[in-house]
């Protein structure tokens, strides 16, 4: 007799595969067209199909000790997400943003640490201002995995510079592993009242909190993963030129060393997440790995299947019963939520903007600090938290509101991150409707004769412009005047060029926004051919094709001279307010032009 089966495994897989299989169809429009955040739409889908709607699948039921689980998975999740953040960024990255990072790493992620604990002290009833750092911990460092969702994708390719995305997500990476000192710096000062926690004093807990955070998770772990990237990089390298590794073992080498570090690191004691971070940067440090992978999309493929499944697995585990128990109240969590996105991170990358050379302008300084979100990081720490604190009744308030807070917190930053893209490219479209309205309505009232009396209207031809095949003239000479002769450039307030790297590989984050002309306008005042200033500069011409003619290694770029004119063209240009600015092919140098 056939019978039935509906067992929790079956019904959690077939949510899962149904949703990424549903999804994967309408993907391109929704991310491409609609800018919606992946993360959100799995977020919604996990509340609507877990226990507190249709109970579809229910993780509560997978395991007798859900705690446990959770911090597994979301420890596995961060570790894989940490070492490809590593990978993907630029050579020697660290080395060149250290200041930047620095900056980001130290007093901005201390600032916001401060912060948060005192909207949780003032917000949430019965917690001393000791139990809210805890709280304030947890929510401090930002998600590497949603850093990865909103600086992919055609809107942040086309709109957000390189530069920008690369020191979102390398801040991402670094600071989700340097979470542990915020954390447990709060933790050991609560121990020293517990009888059985051999330190009892602050001199002592502080002493306990350099030795076993900062010098054995977090220095010893810099250490290790450096090493370990370093001597992986070397052992793949050997095995590649000398052809002993086959195509999908080379592939999937980046995660397998991520499960071998966090494995071997986890188990000595030492902070395995940063590891994964400083592994993945030591990894590609000559930017070999990611050049050779890059094509292949694979890491693009697991970075898909994993956050549906996370944000899918946190959407069925927000403990929705629990937002108005314990003293807390609904307004009191929104508002919470509210003043968090808005005063955690935000200000304090404005205000630090002149000490992060990553950040160029001020409208990249304030998108950095607003992008900073809080996601499954923030899961993690809530079970670290919950597996340090004593279990003896005298932190059970703590205990107690402990994971709604930080569940609520994560749900706000999924929602008003999720949907800032969206509503910001809205409202950028109905403002060129209008002004596309309001010019058709201006030349309509042009042509039919109705002009204002304040209106001037040119009786001279328009200008004929002449064709040129003269190659373009430097940025940086774009305002010479020489004897009459005068350049002048003219840019769209949208200017903007394709990346492409001249050595036939393209950067994963390289932008793929479509190319416009610059257009270039020079007007010849002096027409006297025999004026000194022209026969110096045929005279120079002259002798640049006597070297070219005489040396066939001249025209090959920087070796032998200058980079030439069209060189300097290349790379992605946009107004910023009243300046224009020009980044790199590499999104490493920013310029601003004027």
């Amino acid at each position: 007799m056939v019978s039935l089966d509906v067992t929790e495994t079956s019904k959690s897989l077939a949510v899962a595969g149904g949703y990424v299989t549903f999804f994967g169809v309408f993907s391109y429009f929704v991310k491409e067209k609609l800018f919606v955040s992946e993360a959100l739409i799995a977020l919604i889908v996990g509340i609507i199909t877990g226990p507190v709607a249709l109970n579809w699948f229910n993780p509560f039921e997978w395991s007798e000790d859900q705690s446990y689980l959770t911090h597994q998975i979301t420890r596995v999740i961060i570790a894989i997400q940490v070492l490809f953040t590593g990978i993907d960024l630029p050579a020697k990255y660290l080395k060149k943003e250290w200041m930047s990072l620095a900056t980001l790493l130290g007093p901005i992620m201390t600032t916001a640490w401060f912060v948060t604990s005192l909207l949780v002290w003032g917000l949430i009833p019965g917690l001393t201002f000791l139990e809210s750092l805890v709280i304030g911990a947890c929510v401090t460092p930002t998600d590497p995995v949603l850093a990865n969702a909103i600086c992919k994708g055609r809107f942040a390719e086309k709109h957000v510079p390189l530069h920008v995305r690369n020191i979102i997500v390398a801040e991402a990476g670094a600071n989700d592993g340097l979470g542990f000192p915020f954390l447990f710096l709060a933790i050991y000062l609560i121990l020293i009242h517990e009888p059985t926690h051999p330190q009892h004093n602050i001199g002592g807990a502080i002493g306990e909190w350099f030795y076993n955070i900062i010098f054995y998770q977090v220095t010893l772990a810099s250490i290790i993963g450096a090493g370990m990237g370093f001597l992986a990089r070397k052992l793949l390298r050997f095995a590649k030129h000398r052809q002993l590794i086959d195509h999908e073992s080379f592939l999937s080498f980046g995660i397998a060393l991520t499960f071998f570090t966090l494995g071997w690191v986890g188990m000595i004691g030492s902070d395995d997440i940063f590891c994964c971070f400083i592994v993945g940067n030591s990894f590609t440090w000559d930017d070999w790995f990611r050049l050779e992978t890059e094509e292949h999309g694979f890491q693009d493929v697991i970075d898909q299947l994993l956050n549906s499944a996370i944000f899918l697995y946190v959407g069925a585990i927000i403990p929705w019963s629990d937002f108005t128990k314990y003293g807390l109240a609904p307004w009191r969590m929104v508002v919470l939520g509210l003043l968090v996105m808005l005063l955690r991170r935000l200000p304090w990358v404005w205000a630090l903007s002149r000490w992060i050379p990553s950040l160029k302008t001020t409208r990249e300084s304030l998108f950095a600090g607003w992008f900073g979100p809080i996601g499954v990081g923030a899961v993690f720490y809530v079970q670290v938290a919950l597996d340090a604190l004593p279990e003896d009744g005298t932190r059970e308030h703590l205990r107690e509101v402990l994971l709604p807070t930080v569940y609520f917190l994560v749900f706000t930053s999924i929602v008003v991150h999720g949907v800032t893209v969206p509503l910001g490219k809205s409202a950028q479209m109905a403002r060129s409707r209008t002004l596309q309205f309001t010019n058709s309505q201006s030349r309509t009232s042009t042509n039919t004769g109705f002009v204002s009396s304040n209106d001037r209207i040119s009786r001279l031809p328009p200008p004929v412009m002449i064709p040129r095949t003269d190659s373009p003239v430097s940025m940086r000479d774009r305002d010479s005047t020489m004897n009459g002769n005068q350049t002048t450039i003219k840019f769209d307030d949208q200017v903007s060029a394709g990346m492409s790297n001249n050595n036939g590989s393209k950067s994963a984050n390289h932008s793929r926004s479509n190319s416009r002309r610059v257009s270039l306008d020079k007007q010849n005042n002096d027409t006297n051919t025999n004026s000194p200033s022209t026969s110096s500069t045929a005279a120079a011409a002259s002798n640049n094709e006597h070297r070219r003619n005489n040396d066939p290694n001249a025209d090959q770029g920087e070796d032998y001279g200058r980079e030439t004119a069209a060189d300097r063209m290349k790379g992605r240009i946009w107004r910023e307010g009243s300046h224009l600015v020009k980044e790199s092919e590499d999104g490493e140098k920013v310029t601003i032009l004027r």
